[in-house]
């Protein structure tokens, strides 16, 4: 014989059952996998906006660094982690738009296996020239690249790297014969430039500002759509060339796993917009040449479309394949 519960006992599981459902967000720390070393840009802009998290939230945010592989182990570690929040991935164009584009196979799908949480941040990268290069803009760059084609080297941080297909996607449509350098990342590639090894080479404002205050190199433009308020009289890319949608910055930010419920998506999204606009958090950003953007995530969801088509594009143009 079946027993039925009484109407109060009955209201009681109820409340239990709903206290538990209604449980705050989070109950324990939150991973964070970043896939780059500790103490580049990814990982300085996450450790800001984690502490951040950790104050407002109340759990920790520990970060979890993996490199290597461009990304990729780091990328199917959280792709097959609990959707349940407690597992984030930090992302930029090299893990949901430039992978995608160099291999043929990769262990997990940048749009199918995660739900965009939203962008921290995007950094203008600049084209520079050693000072002994006989051109002071990007026209006259353009005018000597053509008159001597093959005699300009240019470093970036690697086979496949946003420098590397930030600068192809100029040199090959205007057929410029620059030659490519590869080094292991901006540490080397930036270096280089300074000594003169190579001609150009493509970074963020801040390791390259003390050298151009010191007159080693000159910028000729950015790489962004709009001037970079940090470097206003440089001019960009758009407004020399004409080519209208040249807008390659990394756009960093942050993924969870797919099938994440939608309430903890949209409280991390509002939380983590709120921190990159903390007082603290911006100005620490604008001093690493880091723009703070705090995105919805439909809006990460549409910016990381467009970025899947872009570098396609630059990829198959330039014949790029991975090793």
């Amino acid at each position: 014989m079946i027993k039925h519960c009484s109407l109060p006992a009955l209201g009681a599981l109820i409340l239990v059952a709903a206290s538990a459902a209604a449980q705050p967000y989070p109950t324990k720390p939150v991973r964070v996998v970043i896939p780059y070393a500790a103490g580049g840009l990814p990982d300085t802009m996450t450790r800001l906006v984690a502490t951040r998290l950790t104050e407002t939230l109340k759990q920790q945010f520990i970060i979890d660094n993996r490199p290597g592989a461009g990304g990729i182990g780091a990328c199917e570690l959280v792709a097959r982690a609990n959707a349940d929040g407690y597992t984030l991935l930090v992302a930029d164009v090299g893990q949901t738009a430039i992978n995608p584009a160099l291999y043929a196979k990769l262990p997990y799908d940048p749009v199918k296996d995660f739900a965009a949480v939203g962008i921290m941040g995007t950094s203008a990268q600049f084209i520079a020239a050693h000072a002994s290069v006989p051109a002071n803009t990007l026209n006259d760059l353009i005018a000597l690249a053509k008159a001597k084609p093959g005699s300009l080297r240019y470093g970036s941080g690697g086979i496949g790297s946003l420098h590397h297909l930030s600068m192809e996607a100029l040199n090959g449509p205007l057929k410029l014969g620059l030659v490519h350098v590869p080094y292991k990342g901006t540490a080397q590639s930036v270096p280089a430039l300074i000594s003169g090894e190579v001609s150009l080479a493509m970074s963020a404002l801040p390791s390259l500002a003390p050298h151009r205050a010191g007159g080693r190199i000159k910028l000729l433009a950015v790489n962004t759509l709009k001037r970079s308020a940090q470097a206003a009289d440089v001019p960009t890319v758009a407004e020399i060339t004409g080519i209208r949608d040249f807008d390659y910055p990394p756009v960093i930010g942050i993924l969870a796993p797919s099938g994440t419920p939608r309430t903890l998506i949209n409280l991390l999204s509002k939380e983590i917009a709120q921190a990159v606009k903390h007082r603290d958090v911006a100005q620490r950003y604008t001093t690493l040449g880091i723009d703070p953007v705090g995105s919805t995530p439909e809006e990460y969801t549409a910016q990381n479309r467009t970025d899947v088509e872009k570098y396609a594009k630059v990829v198959k143009a330039a014949g790029l394949k991975a090793e």
